[in-house]
């Protein structure tokens, strides 16, 4: 009996294997668009499997439902913000220069990723009941106070910031700076009658916000002569 060699064309093709890799990714680049234009109410599954080229059944067997979705894109909007800080390097740079640079780098990193903030608008009107109960997020932003509290430290120790700072509450004024002038931009403009999202607004805001941070870290040079002369008395 005489076998047919099938040609190339002929052969039966194996199906590929599936890369979850890449379809989660896709998935989740796909929710963030949708969460950030739509919130968490207003975001539609079938929109995101069509923008990640996959199917609904995909999306539930990877990420069990939206508000699961929603949280696995909460974590990685905040897991890319922190890596890029981490990037940063503050410890390797002189005290006032880490500020700086965090400054500078929160203001531009929300002015790159408008839907970090609006993603997190929206899980705000959820009372972060989602981030509640993830481990993750708290675990990636401990650090973060971590190396500002050690930056604070040595720049008491240098004579160049004033003590009793709080990390925590410094480094919400940094992001709170940024966030309330960019979430509110066009409310802004318009009551105030400025273009504040122009070229030139937005360089002197980021001079401002600057200035208020490092003006509020220097050292209070008269406080320790005046109180030594309050001891006197």
């Amino acid at each position: 009996m005489t076998t047919l060699a099938l040609s190339p064309a002929e052969k039966p093709r194996s199906r590929p294997p599936r890369d979850a890799g890449r379809t989660q990714a896709a998935i989740l680049a796909a929710a963030t668009q949708e969460f950030a234009r739509h919130g968490l109410g207003g975001a539609r599954v079938d929109r995101i499997a069509l923008r990640a080229k996959t199917n609904k059944r995909m999306l539930y067997y990877y990420f069990g439902n939206k508000e699961t979705l929603f949280l696995a894109v909460l974590e990685s909007a905040y897991a890319r913000i922190r890596a890029a800080e981490k990037a940063l390097s503050l410890r390797d740079v002189e005290p006032v220069e880490s500020v700086h640079r965090l400054i500078e780098f929160t203001w531009n990193y929300y002015l790159a990723h408008p839907e970090f903030l609006t993603l997190l608008n929206s899980e705000n009107l959820h009372r972060a009941r989602h981030l509640k109960r993830s481990r993750e997020v708290r675990a990636m932003n401990s650090p973060l106070i971590e190396t500002l509290a050690e930056i604070l430290v040595h720049g008491k120790r240098r004579g160049e910031f004033r003590g009793g700072v709080d990390a925590l509450q410094l480094y919400i004024s940094i992001a709170a700076l940024s966030y309330f002038y960019l979430g509110n931009n066009h409310t802004l403009s318009s009551v105030f009658g400025r273009d504040l999202a122009s070229p030139e607004a937005r360089r002197e805001r980021l001079a401002h916000m600057t200035e208020v941070i490092l003006g509020y870290l220097r050292p209070i040079r008269g406080a320790a002569v005046d109180g030594g002369a309050r001891r006197r008395r």
